[in-house]
């Protein structure tokens, strides 16, 4: 009896094996950006400017990288009048830590900040300054970290309020100094807070965000960052500073 196995094996046409050719070629080109991006992560000394072109979205993740533009000037501001006994923390927002390791590269090796990038997306693992974060586990962090940090971005990935709540803890259990900026705020005095806090998130939970960080004298801004590919909810940055790039929303009763 003959073997008819063969006959039953489906055949792709021509046009699906060269698209399947195209899409492990595809791959492979994406495989090894992701592994020259390692590299480099491990010894940034080429000069060429990491970028977000090795990790595509995932919207699944509610991944939505900024724009370089944005990236750039969260970054800058966090480093404004930075020494290297600074300490910056990144939580959830990759893009700006991206544009961190960009900056330092140009500074002396000992006048840069120490910067943590804290993310739940394991493929910035390739990055030394990584520590796994999920906000479902909000202080399942390494012990060092603790009330380590002086500067605090932070973009949660989703605008629930329980997410918004997780979220603020884990910068609550960073933070070197929480609280002192209220303590300032209350007493009057016009000292420069202790502290750099920035939130980015959807306008909608502002009232949320302004509540949970008021110990750090948080308030809404004229900033607005703007994401690489577009997002369709409006997207607000709180601070408890004012600087070139923002100072604080006035009410719709303030002139």
């Amino acid at each position: 009896m003959e073997n008819t196995e063969d006959d039953d094996m489906p055949v792709l046409s021509g046009s699906a094996l060269d698209a399947l050719k195209e899409f492990y070629k595809d791959r492979d080109a994406h495989q090894q950006k992701f592994e020259d991006l390692k590299q480099r992560a491990e010894d940034q000394a080429d000069g060429v400017p990491l970028t977000m072109d090795a990790f595509a979205e995932d919207w699944n993740e509610s991944q939505f990288w900024y724009s370089n533009e944005t990236a750039t000037i969260l970054a800058q501001e966090l480093l404004r009048d930075a020494v290297a006994e600074t300490v910056i923390a990144v939580v959830s927002a990759p893009s700006v830590f991206i544009q961190l390791k960009n900056i330092v590269a140009g500074w002396a090796a000992d006048k840069r900040p120490t910067l943590h990038l804290l993310e739940f997306d394991e493929r910035f693992g390739v990055f030394p300054e990584f520590s796994f974060y999920d906000f479902n586990n909000p202080m399942k962090l390494p012990a060092h970290l603790k009330g380590c940090a002086d500067r605090v971005i932070c973009d949660p990935p989703f605008l629930s309020e329980e997410c918004q709540t997780k979220a603020s803890l884990t910068v609550r259990w960073l933070s070197k100094s929480w609280g002192q900026n209220e303590s300032l705020m209350s007493w009057g005095q016009e000292e420069a807070p202790p502290s750099k806090l920035i939130v980015c998130t959807g306008e909608r939970v502002g009232d949320i965000v302004n509540k949970l960080y008021r110990p750090q004298g948080i308030a809404t801004t004229t900033f607005l960052p703007v994401h690489a590919k577009g997002l369709s909810n409006e997207f607000f940055c709180f601070a408890n500073f004012e600087c070139e790039h923002w100072t604080w929303r006035k009410s719709d009763g303030e002139k």
